[in-house]
């Protein structure tokens, strides 16, 4: 339940950030511009935090490292923001948060050795129908300038799931992995911004600045990263990247009332089976009975010799009576 809490949390931030980008775009900023004022805030945040804990390259390595920064830094959400100047919002939404899901099950069966459960097949199955059933009713076509659009969106749901993975893997906090990511995009891609568009990003209403370094520099790199890798740690790669699928329905709730747009009746359809898929796949319905539901078991702390046998594990004090 703590795990479910922490994914819905997570999503419906997610949410925000696609609205957030589309306001921003109709007004005086680009993608990039957005981009810049996430990392800056973020990174300015968060560079506290990580001058504290490091960056854990003893337990990432240097390709877990690298995966880290360009998953959940500048690269990805610059790929996924350039993503919205060819491609609505509902694209963004299907084929970026949706589709994250089967990336990453597929990556962790690879790399973590997570099991590719029947549930996980039968709720992948629901969220892959739904989404492509979004996309046409969005209006999704073959051969079309959207299919930039849609290609970036691919992409930048792949840089997110080795960012996942690579979480997982070296049983990073999700703060942690924040903090590298943002301070790594502050360091790499804000300098290089300010150097190319210098006072350009203050020319802007300062209201528009206002809210996208409230949604894109706090709520989505830092608190939403926190809450995301709080329900990876609890339910597995896997499972905790499974209601990442609920956001094309937490997107489109949204921009009913924010930008007016009301979905189809294909739309809805399509919402309830990616909900359904995102509910199966996490183990909601077909429960899967092993151990931590594809979470490793923590190892037991070892116990100092001086401690009385008393407080020594079970196996310990046998052990040490045959001795």
């Amino acid at each position: 339940m703590r795990g479910s809490l922490y994914g819905l949390a997570a999503v419906s931030i997610w949410a925000s950030w696609i609205v957030a980008v589309r306001l921003g775009i109709r007004t005086s900023l680009a993608p990039w511009d957005i981009v810049a004022i996430r990392f800056g805030v973020a990174g300015l945040i968060l560079l506290p935090y990580l001058l504290k804990k490091g960056l854990a390259v003893d337990r990432l390595g240097r390709v877990g490292l690298a995966a880290i920064v360009l998953g959940g830094g500048a690269p990805m959400v610059l790929v996924s923001y350039g993503g919205l100047l060819f491609a609505p919002a509902a694209h963004a939404a299907s084929l970026y948060t949706a589709l994250i899901p089967l990336y990453v099950a597929i990556l962790a069966a690879v790399v973590l050795g997570e099991a590719f459960t029947v549930a996980k097949r039968i709720g992948l199955v629901l969220i892959v129908t739904g989404v492509l059933g979004i996309v046409w009713g969005a209006g999704g076509t073959i051969g079309s300038r959207q299919n930039i659009g849609h290609a970036l969106f691919i992409a930048a749901a792949m840089l997110w799931a080795c960012y996942t993975v690579a979480m997982r893997k070296a049983r990073l906090e999700g703060l942690h992995a924040a903090a590298i990511a943002a301070v790594g995009s502050l360091i790499t891609y804000v300098s290089v911004y300010a150097i190319i568009s210098g006072t350009h990003l203050f020319n802007a209403p300062w209201r528009d600045l206002a809210l996208q370094a409230f949604v894109q520099g706090f709520l989505t790199p830092v608190i939403s990263f926190w809450l995301y890798g709080r329900a990876v740690s609890i339910l597995g790669a896997s499972n905790g990247s499974a209601f990442a699928a609920l956001s094309p329905v937490m997107t489109t709730l949204s921009a009913i009332p924010i930008l007016g747009e009301w979905p189809a009746t294909s739309d809805w359809i399509a919402m309830l089976l990616i909900s359904g898929g995102v509910y199966i796949a996490s183990g909601g319905l077909l429960r899967d009975r092993r151990v931590g539901h594809g979470v490793a078991p923590t190892p037991a702390a070892p116990q100092s010799a001086d401690q009385p046998r008393w407080w020594r594990p079970k196996a310990v004090r046998a052990k040490t009576c045959r001795q």
